[in-house]
């Protein structure tokens, strides 16, 4: 993508022309019609379910692209929410536009489900803090001996809560799932899931990728429908570590986000809002990261 046009950094929109709905951690939220929203990926970061003050440059660029080149894969496994407008069929100034390109999607409305779909292919984060304590996953027994950032003997699908901004995922049972949006839909979900996840890992793996874990968010249409819906498979939502680095029992490289993780643990920070301002050097290499990424997954 040729993004020499493209604003260098966004923190948040000013888009007038249209009604504002929401502003999350990274994506602001507009009303276009009844029927549809637009979705602008900023460049803002968050870690810990903080917003950190620094942006990313280009970070939302290069989300929207990755995010776009998985719903095209990945397009006959599920529905998703892409619309096919673009910012042409919008009434915004050419100012807007500006802030707009390269970042935004036209989507359909449709109602979302109140939970995360997590998949886990290997060991590690909160999942493998659960493990140390319980010996599971999510209630999941896993066997005993597992290293740090070990493949699990297969995939394991983990759902939590949809936090507000501001607030903590939690991580709950698929009968918990069950219960809150009905057994057959959850199974459809896990199901969903679970083929997103084995279908991507084993694309990625070629690419010299190992995906250790990811999320999926989902939605239902006027017909009841499931749709895929928020970003896929990007740097923000998975765990991307590069195959020829990966060893068990370390915390391996990362392409995505968890450079800042690390980063931050070793701050006296309570996890809390405010976050900490993020020095240059760790801005640069953490946007190095999610260029490299993009090129080696869609190119």
């Amino acid at each position: 993508m040729n993004t020499s046009s493209i604003p260098a950094t966004v923190f948040e929109t000013q888009i007038s022309s249209l009604p504002l709905i929401a502003r999350g951690k990274v994506r602001d939220i507009y009303a276009v019609d009844n029927e549809h929203m637009l979705i602008v990926t900023t460049d803002r970061l968050s870690a810990f379910d903080v917003i950190m003050p620094t942006p990313i440059p280009q970070k939302g660029v290069i989300l929207t692209q990755v995010a776009n080149f998985w719903f095209s894969l990945l397009q006959d496994v599920t529905p998703n929410h892409l619309s096919g407008k673009t910012l042409d069929d919008l009434p915004v100034t050419a100012e807007e536009k500006t802030q707009l390109q390269g970042r935004s999607i036209i989507v359909k409305r449709l109602k979302p489900l109140p939970v995360e779909a997590i998949v886990r292919g290997y060991l590690i984060g909160s999942g493998w803090k659960d493990y140390q304590q319980t010996g599971a996953v999510c209630g999941i027994r896993l066997p005993a001996g597992l290293q740090m950032a070990d493949r699990l003997p297969e995939t394991i699908f983990t759902p939590s809560t949809k936090a507000e901004v501001g607030t903590h995922d939690i991580n709950i049972s698929f009968e918990q799932m069950q219960q809150q949006i009905g057994a057959e839909l959850a199974e459809q979900v896990r199901s969903v899931s679970l083929e997103l996840y084995n279908r991507a890992a084993e694309y990625a793996l070629k690419r010299g990728i190992i995906i250790a874990d990811t999320k999926f968010e989902f939605g239902l249409d006027v017909d009841g429908n499931l749709v895929l819906i928020d970003e896929i498979l990007t740097p923000d939502s998975s765990r991307f570590w590069p195959a020829d680095q990966y060893k068990p029992g370390i915390s391996p490289p990362s392409f995505d986000k968890q450079f800042v993780r690390d980063y931050l643990e070793t701050l006296d920070w309570g996890k809390t809002a405010p976050g900490p301002e993020l020095p240059p050097e760790i801005v640069e290499k953490t946007a190095a990261k999610y260029r490299e990424v993009a090129d080696l997954l869609t190119k």
